[in-house]
């Protein structure tokens, strides 16, 4: 039989060969899921090793906490180097809902509160219990969800800003995700404008980007059917749904600027003063070039697409691990199984969150830090992860599910190889 050419098979043979082939594409793809389950539980226990090694007086949403706590916006103190000085006061300028969230906590604790990380790692499990339900309702196989969510869990730029949780960067990340997961649930789950609206507010206060998902979020909203633009009452109504909480979060953003700085649209970023000893090449950019620059152009283009992982050896003979490039790995290298997204279907959703996804990188191109300092990933990423989870549930079948495996399984090793080279450089 095996010198028989395929096409002069009968068909019964072809579908008896077609079984047997697909009987040990899923026994490879079993394999797979226990290697890249297994990662996935080192990692684990490396995020637990960092959540109970945690100083304390590293993130500066404590300082905006107290603040907060204490009827204040400017804080006593800053633990990070972007922290602006206005008037004699120093103020965080970070939107201001991360430290909302961790109000109770420094009211038990102080400034010194050691939890960050614990707290980002709960934000960030609470995102993927919303995503296994928002994959259950689009009806995709349990299998092809659970890869899915071992993608987003150690494949993504989701493990690298909960693990690094203890900074005010990071954390703004990790809670943004949190609330833009639970408006695409709230679309697909509760179909509820209300539930959107609010849940897009909060994520714009976590992470001003994260304003662009809208169009997304209502295009998932209307049924096929429907015509896209329509202004019978019935459709006015529901625009003023998620118009009215996201009007709201708007609002008070623009007035926490204004009190703060003396103009809504200044976020303070031109005060930000870095100490001597803490200056980096975002520094020196800012201050040189600008926050925005076609000088940076060719560099984040670069770095989003094509850099690979790269790691320094150092000493006479370059032997010794040194240190990661802090400018991180671009997307396709380290999640490689978003390639996989040129076989997407051009469903409505598809198309109009792939316009809003440009709409967030395009400007990211000419920013002066592309997410600097990170390792195995883009994390800027996850402003826009929502509309990338959503179209691989619409493209990731069955016959597309061996490559799937065979690329979140790289990228989990390389997220693992990347904590390893972490724990020697400090360990070092």
């Amino acid at each position: 039989m095996t010198d028989v050419p395929y096409a002069a098979l009968t068909s019964a043979d072809r579908r008896s060969g077609d079984r047997r082939a697909d009987r040990e594409y899923d026994k490879a793809v079993r394999v797979l899921l226990w290697v890249a389950g297994a990662i996935a539980v080192v990692l684990f226990a490396g995020l637990m090793m960092q959540l109970v090694t945690e100083p304390g007086s590293t993130n500066s949403y404590a300082n905006l906490a107290e603040a907060f706590l204490n009827g204040r916006l400017d804080v006593a103190a800053c633990f990070d180097i972007d922290c602006a000085i206005y008037d004699g006061r120093t103020y965080v300028v970070f939107p201001p809902a991360p430290a909302v969230l961790a109000m109770p906590f420094v009211a038990l604790f102080g400034t010194s509160f050691a939890g960050f990380i614990a707290l980002a790692t709960v934000l960030s499990a609470a995102s993927l219990v919303v995503w296994w339900r928002v994959l259950g309702k689009l009806a995709v196989d349990r299998t092809v969800a659970a890869w899915i969510l071992i993608a987003l869990a150690v494949g993504t730029p989701l493990y690298f800003v909960t693990i690094r949780g203890d900074g005010v960067w990071f954390l703004a990340q990790v809670t943004a995700f949190l609330f833009s997961s639970l408006a695409v649930w709230a679309v697909i789950e509760r179909r509820s404008l209300w539930l959107v609206g609010a849940f897009v507010g909060v994520a714009f206060l976590s992470r001003q980007m994260t304003i662009l998902l809208v169009p997304f979020l209502y295009a998932l909203w209307l049924r096929q059917d429907e015509k896209l633009f329509a202004f019978d009452r019935e459709r006015l109504l529901a625009i003023a749904k998620v118009a009215l909480p996201i009007l709201g979060a708007i609002a008070v953003y623009l007035a926490y600027n204004y009190v703060r700085f003396g103009s809504p649209l200044d976020t303070g970023y031109d005060y930000i003063a870095t100490p001597l000893a803490d200056r980096t090449i975002i520094t020196e950019r800012s201050e040189g070039l600008g926050l925005f620059s076609p000088d940076y152009l060719l560099f984040n283009l670069f770095y989003f697409f094509v850099q690979g992982f790269h790691v320094d050896f150092v000493g006479t003979y370059q032997t010794t691990v040194g240190e990661m490039d802090r400018f991180g790995t671009s997307l396709l290298a380290a999640s490689p199984f978003v390639l996989l997204l040129v076989f997407a279907p051009l469903r409505r959703p598809l198309v109009i969150g792939g316009l809003c996804v440009l709409a967030m990188t395009l400007p990211m191109m000419i920013y002066h830090s592309n997410g600097y300092s990170q390792f195995n990933v883009q994390r800027y990423v996850l402003d826009w992860m929502p509309v990338l989870i959503v179209a691989l549930a619409m493209t990731v079948k069955r016959q597309l599910l061996p490559p799937f495996a065979v690329l979140v399984t790289w990228a989990a090793g390389l997220t693992a190889i990347t904590s390893a080279v972490a724990f020697i450089g400090t360990a070092a």
